[in-house]
This record gives C-alpha cells, structure tokens and sequence, in this order.
C-alpha cells in the first residue's frame, strides 16, 4: 500500500477561486452588509474595505463526513510548524475553557462569521446594480478598447491554442480515407482464403493469400495515428469593442444660504457619484461647476475643497453648462448627464428662468438629469419650478430631498439604480 503525504507550504493566493465562490455564494447577505456599513462612515471613508459580519445561520451547508468504524486513509496538507516525529505540546490551563458573564434561562444566541473584504470588493457590491440611465452608443472618438473574438478553425497556430477534440477528427477521417482500399481488399483475400480448399495442390496459392493480407496489414499499421497535416487550431482574431461617450455635469451650489453642513453633504454625494463614474465607466469625462451669483467650471480640487461663496442665481450654472455643450460635447456624439445640488434657495425672479433653460435649452439634448434639494426645511422656489421639469420629462428628470447624512447613499441608489428592461 502507497500513503502520499502533501508537504507543500501552502503558496500565496491559493484560495483566491475558493474566495470568490465565497463571495458569489453569499452575495446577497454580503451586500447587506455592505449597506450597513456604508450608514455607519463617512462618504469621503467610502473606498476602502471593511469587516463584514454575517450570520452563521446564513451560510450553512450540508457536508459528507465517514460515519463511525470502518478503516479510512486520510492525506492531510503541509504546514509551517510541524513535521513527522514532532511532539505538539499540551495546551496550559488544562482542557477546561473559561468564560466570562452570566449565564441566563432564557433567549438563544448566535455566533457571527466574520471576514474582511478588500477596497475592490467593497466598491463591487457597494455600486452592484447601479448604472447610467438611457446609455446609448453614441459616436465613437475614436477605438480605444479591442477584445479576442472566435474566428474559427486553422491549420496553423500556436500549440497552446490546439483543437483536441477538431485535431483527432481529422486524424480519424485522414486514416480511414488512406487505408479504405486497402481494407476493403484485405476483406477480399479473406474471404478469399477462407475458401480455399484445404488441398496440398493449393499451399502455394494460400501462401501468397497470407503473404498479400501481411503484407496489407502492416500498410494499414503504418498509417501514423495522427499527423502534423491534422493539426487543427482556435483561431481568435482582434475586433474593435465599442465605447460609449458620456459626460456627467456636475453642478454644486456654494452660495451663502448653504450652510457649511449642507455644503459638505452636497460634496459627500457628489464624491459618492464620482466614485461610481470613474470605477464603472472608462470612457467617460467629468465637468464640475460651481455657482453662487455667477458660475464657474472647476477642476476636481478646486469644485471639493474652495470656500468660495457669494449670493444665489441658479440660472448661471444652467448657462454655462448650455455654452460647454454646445462648444465641447454636442449632443449627437455624446451622451449626456447632469447632476445638480442645491438647498433650494433662489433669486425670486431666477427660479423661472431655470425652469424655461431646463425645458428648452438642457433637457432635449440630456439623458438624465438628477437635482437633489439638501435641506430639513419644506420645497423651496427652485423645487417647485423643477415640478414643472419633472413632469414634462418623466423619464430623464429626477428629484429627490436629502435631509441628513445618512440620506446620501440611499438617495443615489434610488436615482441611478438599473431599471428592469432597460438597456445598457
């Protein structure tokens, strides 16, 4: 009897398959807790991991295991601290465990699994679902993405890239075309040997029967089971992928009658659509803007971090993003989007103008455009002219009111969660 003992030092990353079957298993559960999280940190903590809890209950499973008596051998894996011969030291304290609180009569528990997911996994599950509302294939600027497409079969190629199963076919029928008329003959001189008459008058001619039917047979045996000319090859040829063009507007509020508490909120929801952008979509180009009596296009740093303030005219941010459309993303090449954050607050005369910019200039050409209003109080003047944009364009216009922290991610999932049938 053989015992085949493994003593590999477990090599890195060798449960990585096993992880993400893990992960994909208990999906639902794990998302879950991703949710949770999220409502417990700060959006600007957003993308780096976390311990997630679940529990034990949800991943149970059935297992074989080799009941009692009867003789089993067992392979076990190697380890880094012991090897055959060693002692293993009895643990201090004695067998008995000890445990802290008070025992009750009542209620049960449950003991938690716990694991850690890494920043990637967080962000997977974190915007798992989501997507660009009404995404369509616009112009292309240019190819920039290529993947590997089946073209077939060939007679050259790279071994690695060997047909087995298309190789052995061709070998099949290659030997069964060459040695056809050969078999078919030697089924000739058997019959015709098996006729002949068991007469020392015919031992020459049985002789030569025996000899030709050698002779073929070892023709047949010489037909090499597979040749070069059956080598048969995946051919994988190189296609251009399309990408989608979008540009996402964003376009904060930074006035006086925005609080510093709303201010930092409003950058909290748009870091979260940033994160999401830049992680779901390669092709895609951000505009910031920020605006209090007159508008201005920022970079990244400048649109999170500058204290800039002043009074409110909403209609300069809608003016600005019309000019840079119509100069940079014309609306047959690109798609889209605008995201828009405010308190509400606005010059008594401006509010209207914003609605006949919207509903003119902005909307005809936009895919999606999303206004949260932050702010505890009742709608103000900008969001009852928006009613008015909402109801003429059900499908791309979207509102929603954030009224604390813990309304931003939920509000972002409802704005740009997948709909059911729609395209992406």
């Amino acid at each position: 009897m053989s015992y085949i003992i493994d003593r590999r030092l477990n090599g890195r990353h060798r449960s990585t398959i096993n992880r993400q079957r893990f992960l994909e298993r208990y999906k639902a559960q794990i998302k879950g807790a991703v949710t949770e999280a999220v409502s417990r940190r700060s959006i600007t903590d957003i993308d780096r991991g976390d311990s997630i809890s679940i529990p034990t209950r949800d991943i149970s499973e059935p297992v074989f295991h080799h009941g009692q008596g009867g003789e089993r051998r067992q392979v076990h894996p190697g380890n880094h601290e012991y090897v055959r011969g060693d002692r293993v030291p009895r643990p201090e304290g004695g067998g008995g465990g000890q445990g802290q609180g008070q025992a009750s009569d009542q209620g049960e528990g449950e003991d938690e699994f716990v694991f850690n997911i890494s920043q990637e996994e967080f962000l997977n599950f974190l915007f798992e679902d989501l997507e660009l509302p009404r995404l369509l294939k616009r112009q292309l600027a240019g190819v920039e993405t290529f993947q590997w497409q089946k073209a077939g079969i060939v007679s050259s190629g790279t071994p690695s890239k060997i047909n087995i199963v298309r190789s052995l076919r061709q070998a099949s029928a290659r030997r069964v075309a060459l040695g056809s008329s050969h078999r078919h003959k030697l089924k000739e001189l058997e019959a015709l040997l098996l006729e002949l008459p068991q007469d020392p008058a015919y031992s020459v001619k049985r002789q030569e029967l025996e000899a030709e039917i050698e002779r073929l047979r070892g023709r047949l045996l010489r037909i090499p089971f597979i040749d070069t000319l059956d080598l048969r090859f995946n051919h994988h040829i190189k296609v251009p992928k399309p990408t989608a063009q979008a540009v996402m507007f964003c376009l904060m509020d930074v006035s006086g009658s925005m609080n510093q508490e709303t201010k930092e909120m409003a950058k909290r929801f748009f870091i979260l659509l940033y994160l999401f952008l830049k992680r779901n979509y390669q092709r895609i180009e951000v505009v910031f803007i920020r605006h209090h009596t007159s508008a201005k296009e920022v970079d990244e740093e400048e649109f999170f971090y500058s204290r800039e303030t002043g009074g409110t005219i909403v209609s300069s941010a809608l003016e600005l993003m019309k000019t840079i459309m119509e100069q940079r993303y014309p609306a047959d090449a690109w798609n889209i989007y605008a995201a828009q954050a405010s308190d509400g607050d606005n010059w008594n005369d401006d509010s209207p103008l914003c609605q006949r910019l919207l509903r003119e200039q902005i909307m005809p050409w936009v895919q999606y455009y999303a206004y949260i209003e932050i702010t505890p109080r009742e709608h103000q003047a900008l969001w009852h002219a928006y009613a008015g944009v909402e109801e003429e364009f059900p499908g791309s216009f979207a509102m929603q009111q954030i009224i604390d922290g813990r309304d931003i991610y939920p509000v972002f999932r409802e704005l740009f969660a997948r709909k059911q049938g729609a395209a992406a």
